[in-house]
């Protein structure tokens, strides 16, 4: 297999902290011999786990990268035992336009992996992590949030895994995140994923949406700094006391819980985020934006469930997600 193009311009085994970047190699009109520059941080401190944290999987979520430009300036290495590698805009290029997918190939990251080394700018970013970062890595924790087209409740996400010891590690490591929900969620699209990808290595794996709408607000972005140091306590590379809060359980055990638009057109949702609604409740009506006079069309809740994520902004399309539901547990 052909070696990635990208380099590190700090290393991974000498003690210390060391800034510095990925350096993907990037051709183009504007710079013949140009590279394309992905913030990198690495903290280590003697042998012990390895934490693997990203955000910027998709460019246009902010809470990661926020937490974890703070995390790097705070974290010191006499704080860790281990290695703590930090990559806040894993996709850089879509970063750096606020956009979900990049704007150099059209690659969505979170549907590139495993990469190709000889691939374009987004699948050999995946390529890298998939053959050199994620090897390395004990716990791996990747931040999401809604972008610009979705927005959530606050939560930290594991999923159910064949290997039942393995789904028991990622559960623990998403309570000890500490999230005011923590779900074991459903993908309705996990082909290509980082997750999965971490998560077949057999990594510990935590992921989170927080919020929404294209921002960040002051409530998530605590919520994101706290989660990210308690899972380096709770791999106890970070040896202090974590900050715990009440959270909710939920967990999504059927494509039930996912609602598509059917239709295009102005969307009135009639329950708030963390709302109880139950099967065929009207969660949205869907007016038609062209006329005046015509009925709505109604969505209606296909089971009972919270409403953990809704469609942003006003104006829905066909085969747009629309409402997302969980249901309630115990723990």
């Amino acid at each position: 297999m052909r070696q990635n193009p990208i380099s590190c311009t700090v290393e991974f085994d000498r003690d210390g902290a060391h800034f510095g970047h990925l350096r993907l190699p990037y051709s183009h009109n504007d710079s013949a011999w140009g590279a394309i520059l992905i913030p990198i941080c690495v903290l280590r401190n003697g042998k012990g786990p390895c934490a693997l944290f990203t955000g910027g999987n998709h460019g246009d979520e902010y809470e990661g990268p926020i937490a974890l430009h703070d995390l790097a300036r705070r974290l010191a290495p006499d704080d860790i035992q281990g290695t703590v590698i930090l990559v806040p805009s894993m996709n850089h290029p879509a970063f750096l336009t606020s956009t979900r997918v990049s704007p150099l190939d059209g690659g969505n990251m979170n549907r590139s992996f495993p990469g190709r080394p000889d691939g374009g700018p987004t699948e050999k970013i995946a390529d890298y992590f998939q053959r050199i970062l994620l090897p390395m890595a004990d716990i791996v924790l990747d931040f999401h949030s809604g972008g610009k087209t979705l927005d959530f409740l606050p939560f930290a996400a594991s999923h159910v895994l064949d290997d039942r010891g393995q789904e028991d590690r990622c559960r623990a490591a998403r309570d000890a995140f500490n999230a005011p929900f923590s779900i074991e969620m459903r993908e309705i699209d996990a082909l290509g994923m980082y997750d999965h990808a971490a998560e077949s290595m057999g990594k510990t794996f935590v992921t989170t949406e927080l919020s929404g709408g294209g921002t960040a607000r002051p409530e998530t972005v605590a919520i994101a700094k706290k989660g990210a140091r308690n899972l380096l306590i709770h791999a106890g590379i970070l040896d202090a006391e974590p900050e715990k809060a009440p959270t909710r359980y939920l967990t999504q055990p059927d494509d039930a819980c996912f609602h598509f638009a059917e239709t295009e057109g102005l969307v009135e949702f009639t329950s708030e985020l963390g709302s109880t609604v139950n099967q065929g409740d009207v969660v949205a009506r869907i007016w038609d934006h062209r006329r005046v006079g015509a009925a709505p069309a109604q969505v209606r809740a296909q089971r009972d469930g919270l409403l953990v994520a809704r469609h942003h902004p006003g104006l829905v399309s066909m085969g747009d997600c629309l409402a997302v539901l969980a249901v309630e547990t115990s723990a």
